[in-house]
């Protein structure tokens, strides 16, 4: 009898105690408390156009650059874990990767080629076709599409919630260490806007640093509008010099490569609008030597070839740009470049090339 009544005594004392342990212990549903971000300026460069807005719900932090700079060289956001963004833009290559059209996972050949990924924080066209304005939506259908790294956004949030590293550095970045989709796409997003390229030898001759050589003037000339007395290869039309060599904003162009039955309808895919059919977004000129072959599909594996191509084949259709066979050259109204000519603008255009931006260590691969 005193044997039960002191275990009956002992049963909550024991209960009471075990309560206190599990009151001590961490609760793994109890979100961790992190400090706010710290703001990322990104200045103007001299000689650059305005900013595009930046999104109000995205500003740059230094962490979410940094996040963002770790996950676009991730791997684990393909379905096999063998593609990255990085896999298809590569900073030796101005960020493409020297192939005609873009290799996905299973070596799955895309469409197009891959679009150079630099000064992005000034542009609001981020596919060839126009389809994407806005770089937090855009970097889900690289990440989706089958043909690229063919894997869900909730299936490579799973992937990175099961890491050691990644809740942590998503909670630096926003504030919570629950992944979401809308998150890595912001992050991804702050670290492509951080890609500036503004040390060219043509920016340093901007700055009074340098000067061009004489050819090179004379090929940043020949890059103008063509007139009666003044013969030009009409290249600023689509590359503006004031919007860092770049069409302005949500146009495109048909420059001649094809006829209709056009094989891929560019911004027409898009629109549905017949006129729109095999007109593409100019690209910046910018590292343009870098970033070889060249137009959507790759076709052209020189700057010599895109010259011939603007000088004396361009196939002529119902939307192709009137700059391309109105121009005073020739009686023919074509282009029609001369040799000389032609090696003066690529001379021009080699000024563009930025090494430091290519060699930037804030823009390489962090991971092991």
């Amino acid at each position: 009898m005193l044997h039960t009544v002191t275990l009956r005594r002992l049963i909550p004392l024991a209960a009471a105690s075990a309560l206190l342990v599990a009151a001590c212990k961490p609760d793994k549903d109890v979100e961790e408390a992190f400090a706010a971000p710290t703001p990322l300026t990104l200045a103007t460069p001299q000689g650059f156009p305005a900013m595009a807005a930046m999104p109000a719900d995205n500003p740059l932090t230094e962490q979410g650059v940094a996040l963002g700079r770790m996950l676009f060289y991730e791997k684990k956001l393909s379905s096999d874990g063998t593609v990255s963004c990085g896999s298809c833009h590569q900073q030796s290559k101005a960020f493409t990767d020297g192939r005609a059209r873009a290799l996905g996972v299973g070596g799955q050949q895309h469409a197009r080629g891959s679009m150079a990924l630099m000064n992005m924080a000034w542009s609001q066209d981020f596919t060839w076709d126009g389809a994407h304005t806005e770089l937090e939506k855009q970097a889900r259908v690289p990440l989706e599409n089958p043909v690229e790294m063919h894997q869900s956004l909730a299936t490579s949030v799973t992937k990175l919630q099961q890491t050691s590293n990644y809740p942590k550095l998503f909670g630096q970045a926003f504030g919570s260490s629950k992944i979401t989709e809308e998150n890595v796409l912001k992050a991804l997003a702050q670290f492509e806007r951080t890609l500036v390229s503004a040390n060219s030898r043509y920016d340093q001759a901007l700055r009074f640093e340098r000067s061009l050589t004489s050819t090179e003037r004379q090929g940043q000339q020949l890059m103008g509008h063509a007139t009666a007395f003044v013969r030009g290869a009409e290249c600023v039309h689509c590359h503006d010099p004031q919007l860092l060599f770049a069409g302005p904003r949500h146009t495109f162009f048909n420059n001649g490569l094809d006829q209709p039955p056009f094989a891929d309808p560019g911004r027409g895919g898009v629109t549905g609008v017949a006129f729109d059919q095999g007109m593409f977004k100019a690209p910046s000129l910018r590292n343009i030597a870098l970033t070889a072959p060249y137009m959507h599909d790759g076709r052209f594996q020189t700057l010599e070839e895109v010259l011939d191509h603007y000088s004396d084949h361009v196939k002529v259709s119902a939307n192709l740009d009137p700059q391309l066979i109105n121009s005073p050259n020739d009686p023919s109204g074509r282009i029609t470049l001369t040799a000389l000519e032609k090696q003066k603008i690529i001379a021009f255009l080699h000024t563009l090339t930025d090494s430091t931006f290519i060699t930037d260590p804030r823009f390489s691969d962090p991971n092991p």
